[in-house]
């Protein structure tokens, strides 16, 4: 299945809130991407209809083991290709915003050839 960018923005959103907050919320989604909560609704029912997340009654944002290997992916690669950016030399704020353009378009190969070819940063 075909997932859209906008979708492993929120995916990426809701691990890394989990990472730092007890409970995840539209909320919290909104004000961490700074979007509407009304557009954030929208695209929580979107994933929730594609089993990507769960919402308990209290609104209580939950990501599925699907869901979950989506946002790992992507924060992976998020974090792999803005530290390798860093050390190419570009600035680091420069960097996580072209980072974040890339991570979505990379194929899976062209990551792994990546990878494999400079090691970890």
């Amino acid at each position: 299945m075909q997932i859209h960018e906008s979708a492993e923005n929120y995916l990426e959103t809701i691990l890394m809130l989990s990472k730092k907050l007890p409970v995840v919320r539209s909320v919290d989604i909104a004000n961490e991407l700074d979007f509407k909560k009304s557009s954030v609704s929208i695209a929580m029912k979107n994933l929730r209809e594609g089993g990507k997340i769960t919402v308990t009654q209290a609104g209580y944002i939950y990501l599925t083991d699907s869901g979950r290997a989506i946002a790992e992916m992507i924060y992976e690669r998020h974090e792999w290709l803005t530290n390798w950016l860093i050390s190419l030399g570009v600035d680091s704020s420069i960097a996580a915003e072209d980072a974040c353009k890339m991570e979505h378009v990379i194929s899976k190969e062209s990551f792994e050839a990546l990878k494999n070819h400079f090691g970890q940063f």
